[in-house]
């Protein structure tokens, strides 16, 4: 099976960023490749996965696993539960506790010939007031989100870089709640990986498949957030770079018409303890969770997690 098949990651992508020099002799090509690989943390990666990735006890992350203990924001959007602060007045705390589960597993290796692999992927990412005892403390928003998606391996050059592989997929992404709560929407997207080096570059943009318009606002069936592609956009980049055994991301996503609100994410991570990582996040934008898709909102948080984009 080609090593590339489980290169999903969690964003779809990882890579590298070690410009090769136009070397006309063949050993010093051969030299210089085989430097390439052995710098890669793509390929590393990649060997990790297929060691377990068969193995029926072992689970496969998607994207990044992590959980926040202390998380600020300067001003936790109330809005949303404004019926119930009328039959109870309360109110949010700017700290919290913010964590994400992410696995995948594949469905079908080589579906045509010796490309085209078929996954399943499931992320949760929960947003918990934890300090709010006044509340008992309870978990303030949870975003589920399932996908199925295929990748394709490639080798298209593009100056330095090189095209690793693309894919399409589907996505539902909801938070479970009902009433005035209720968020969800559903989307094929597809996607592009580029890497050279420690570096990688993945590009992707969705379409978001139309929903009917609601009869009455209270009614439980059409489309709860209508406006939603305004403020999640419809295009992302996210870049990571490793340098030793750091891990810079960063992520930018946008509305290619108007109006566009947009975000940023910025993390770092770094190994302490076995597969342990410190995990700092930074996010400034419109997007961070369902319940807050149309709201600015600004945190960073800090905490560990079991593993990053490579």
């Amino acid at each position: 099976m080609n090593k590339l098949a489980w290169l999903i990651l969690p964003l779809s992508f990882c890579c590298t960023f070690a410009l090769q020099a136009n070397e006309t002799d063949t050993n010093k090509d051969d030299i210089e490749v085989k430097s390439k690989a052995e710098e890669s943390l793509v390929d590393k990666r990649i060997s990790e996965e297929s060691a377990t990735g068969d193995l029926p006890y072992v689970i496969t992350p998607h994207k990044v696993n992590y959980i926040l203990p202390v998380t600020y924001s300067k001003s936790p959007n109330m809005a949303p539960f404004e019926q119930q602060q009328e039959e109870q007045p309360f109110t949010l705390d700017n700290m919290e506790a913010k964590f994400q589960i992410s696995f995948k597993f594949p469905l079908w290796h080589n579906v045509f010939g010796d490309n085209g692999h078929l996954f399943a992927a499931y992320t949760n990412q929960s947003y918990w007031q934890v300090y709010n005892k006044d509340i008992s403390s309870p978990f303030r928003e949870t975003n589920h989100e399932p996908e199925v998606f295929m990748v394709f391996t490639n080798d298209w050059q593009l100056g330095p870089l090189t095209n690793s592989f693309w894919g399409v997929g589907a996505v539902h992404q909801s938070n479970g709640q009902s009433g005035s709560l209720s968020r969800s929407w559903n989307r094929l997207y597809g996607m592009m990986v580029f890497d050279n080096g420690p570096f990688a570059l993945e590009a992707k943009a969705w379409w978001r498949i139309p929903e009917d318009e609601k009869e009455t606002p209270e009614s439980p069936r059409g489309d709860d957030n209508p406006d939603i592609t305004d403020y999640m956009g419809n295009i992302e980049f996210t870049g990571v770079y490793g340098l030793d055994e750091h891990r810079f991301t960063l992520m930018l996503r946008n509305y290619i018409q108007k109006p566009n609100y947009g975000a940023v994410e910025f993390t770092w991570s770094y190994p302490i303890l076995g597969n342990l990582r410190v995990y700092t996040q930074y996010f400034n934008g419109y997007g961070e969770s369902l319940i807050d898709y149309n709201v600015h909102n600004q945190r960073i948080g800090i905490g560990v997690s079991i593993n990053d984009i490579l």
